[in-house]
């Protein structure tokens, strides 16, 4: 059996963003740990619109091209770990919106998060997402890693993230399991 595909999907799209050093440090964690093939995505390059689809995505007839290439993309994985900051206390809407455009292609993959930000480490990011990915029939897993203050462990545009190796195991190794289990119910 293969190696399950995993994205680290960089969620932060806005110019001056400081998250990029994290979802650097997320994805050489994951291809250090061994458990998967480790493909890196993110939002910004895929330049998605605000949803835009006329239909609703669960009936996947996709009328855009944006949306075909995001649909194909994300069909190919088995399992995501998002790299997220908070904003104003919540989700950002770009992960909002990329998992808006799609249904079927989420369903029964699972979903960890790395997030970060001041004093909360983005957890209340994390907390809105975990519903909609839930919705979506995604298994947004327990184990996550936050960061709080994370700036103050970036030096010359990389993150230090020494502080949280161990957090960062435990939810690739949950990941692995999950992903396992799940792929019963998506053949």
């Amino acid at each position: 059996m293969s190696k399950p595909t995993l994205f680290v999907i960089t969620v932060s799209t806005r110019q001056g963003r400081q998250g990029e050093p994290v979802a650097r440090w997320a994805a050489e964690r994951a291809e250090a740990h061994g458990g998967f093939e480790v493909e890196r995505v993110d939002l910004r390059q895929e330049a998605l619109p605000l949803f835009d689809e006329p239909r609703h995505p669960h009936l996947g007839r996709y009328e855009h091209e944006h949306t075909r290439r995001w649909s194909a993309k994300i069909a190919r994985a088995d399992a995501f770990v998002f790299v997220t900051p908070e904003y104003n206390h919540g989700m950002a809407p770009s992960l909002l919106n990329a998992l808006t455009y799609l249904s079927a292609e989420w369903a029964y993959k699972p979903a960890a998060f790395v997030s970060y930000g001041g004093i909360s480490g983005g957890t209340r990011s994390v907390h809105e997402a975990r519903a909609v990915t839930s919705f979506l029939r995604m298994m947004p897993i327990p184990e996550g890693v936050p960061i709080p203050f994370f700036a103050k462990s970036i030096a010359d545009g990389v993150f230090d993230g020494s502080a949280h190796e161990k957090a960062a195991t435990a939810m690739l190794d949950e990941l692995g399991r999950w992903t396992l289990a799940l792929r019963t119910l998506r053949t």
